[in-house]
């Protein structure tokens, strides 16, 4: 899982770097030729929400996902543990069905495409998919993995 997440981790910093770079690059054109680049905001908004949907499972990976820990490691251990079960299994359960919604989203709008780059709605979508299904998959292994039912697995 690490060598997946390190390539993960290659791809969303390529992905923040695209999305630095194009406005930058609208910004010079458009000060020094007088000119604009065609689609840069499209292309902008692109690699915005594939960053957010690819870095997701990160997030979760690395605990920096948003929780009320103080809440949760307030309670007795027993109500903790149901709890933290119940933090996993809701948060599992929410990534698949917006997954499942995501890709229900790709078969309907296969065909079709942005307006100035023509960029297929289906890799916004697929990063959705893509993403949720790992999240899914990090709230899993972190849900199974923790011996001290303090697992970070909320959403």
């Amino acid at each position: 899982m690490r060598y997946g997440q390190k390539w993960l981790e290659i791809f969303c910093a390529l992905l923040l770097a695209g999305m630095i770079l194009v406005p930058f690059l609208q910004v010079l054109s458009r000060d020094l030729l007088g000119t604009s680049i065609p689609g840069s905001g499209e292309l902008t908004r692109f690699l915005l929400i594939c960053l957010v949907f690819s870095s997701y499972p990160l997030v979760i990976a690395s605990g920096e996902n948003i929780q009320m820990a103080e809440l949760r490691d307030s309670l007795p251990v027993m109500p903790r543990r149901w709890l933290n079960r119940l933090i996993m299994v809701a948060s599992i359960i929410i990534c698949l069905f917006v997954a499942y919604s995501a890709a229900t989203t790709v078969q309907t709008n296969f065909n079709r495409a942005t307006p100035v780059l023509k960029i297929p709605y289906w890799i916004f979508f697929g990063t959705t998919v893509l993403g949720l299904l790992g999240a899914a998959l990090v709230h899993l292994v972190q849900g199974t993995s923790t011996t001290d039912n303090k697992s970070d697995s909320g959403v």
